[in-house]
């Protein structure tokens, strides 16, 4: 009897997007905001790393899940932000690879489109929005999509 050979998968030889390949999906995103809000980014630094720390993980209460966490803004937001403030730190954005991955592997949605949404969230924070404004301003936008009118 021939012994029946699989085909090839085609899995074979792939793995998981990179931290520089995510990096790289977060700058052409960064490219696709207009030019009078991109401007304000200019001091931000932008960091894809693995997973977010212990510390950030336990101030956000979410120590027991740390794929729970896909992106993250550390700074004073421009709302907050005063000339006459010394700063001490840069503003960031975060990227979080692993936890962003995982949702990606369980979504509908592009590693591309998911990445761009993580990132302009972040922004979001940048500029001074709450996760509700956020939140908002999506739920207007869908609705805007999905009507021809508007």
């Amino acid at each position: 009897m021939a012994r029946m050979q699989a085909p090839p998968s085609p899995w074979h030889g792939r793995r998981a997007p990179s931290a520089d390949e995510i990096a790289a999906l977060a700058e052409a995103a960064v490219a696709t905001i207009p030019d009078p809000l991109r401007s304000h980014l200019a001091g931000v630094v932008f960091r894809v790393v693995e997973f977010p720390d212990e510390e950030t993980l336990r101030d956000l209460g979410m120590a027991d899940d740390p794929f729970g966490l896909l992106g993250l803004y550390q700074g004073v937001s421009l709302a907050e932000k005063s000339s006459l403030d010394v700063p001490t730190a840069p503003d960031m954005i975060f990227l979080y690879r692993r936890p962003i991955l995982d949702y990606w592997a369980d979504s509908d949605e592009t590693l591309d489109h998911l990445v761009r949404h993580v990132l302009i969230h972040e922004v979001g924070h940048h500029f001074g929005l709450s996760d509700e404004d956020m939140e908002r301003i999506e739920a207007g936008a869908e609705m805007g999509a999905s009507d021809p009118q508007a």
